[in-house]
């Protein structure tokens, strides 16, 4: 991924997967989808009538040990629109998720231990005001599978 211009390895691994014109972009990255697994589409289905929302792609993150990041950012690429919708859905080992206004330096940080099983929807304003992480551990962690549905509204050509 580029940061501020720099190239780095990803701190974690990952995979984007959805109906085949959901391409996305980030950090440098240019993804185009792997076709939907039997499972992950399950679990979409099953996700969509509790976020009251349909998606069309998600980033599957693995969080192989508590080195495995990722850092303060808002998914507010322009093919997620402007409010876009996230559903998180985490299997694993119990990470912490911190949560921080971009512009409010008054207001106190979130912190949330999601823990397996458990789904955390970003709706509205929240990636146009709010950044989120999933921070480092010093911890002995098991891993973490983070699964993020999205919907994306144009491949990357449109």
């Amino acid at each position: 991924i580029t940061i501020y211009g720099k190239t780095l390895p990803i701190p974690r691994l990952q995979v984007w997967m959805g109906d085949a014109d959901a391409n996305y972009q980030y950090s440098g990255l240019e993804l185009s989808p792997h076709p939907w697994n039997p499972t992950i589409r399950s679990i979409k289905q099953q996700l969509q009538p509790i976020c009251g929302h349909n998606f069309n792609s998600v980033l599957i993150n693995l969080y192989r040990n508590g080195q495995d990041s990722n850092g303060w950012h808002s998914d507010d690429e322009p093919e997620l629109g402007e409010n876009p919708i996230i559903a998180s859905f985490s299997l694993g080992a119990t990470r912490r998720f911190r949560l921080r206004h971009k512009y409010r330096k008054d207001l106190t940080p979130y912190t949330f231990d999601l823990m397996s099983g458990s789904l955390l929807v970003m709706a509205g304003s929240t990636q146009k005001y709010w950044q989120h992480c999933l921070t480092k551990t010093a911890k002995q962690v098991e891993p973490r599978i983070n699964l993020t549905f999205r919907k994306t509204l144009r491949g990357l050509d449109d």
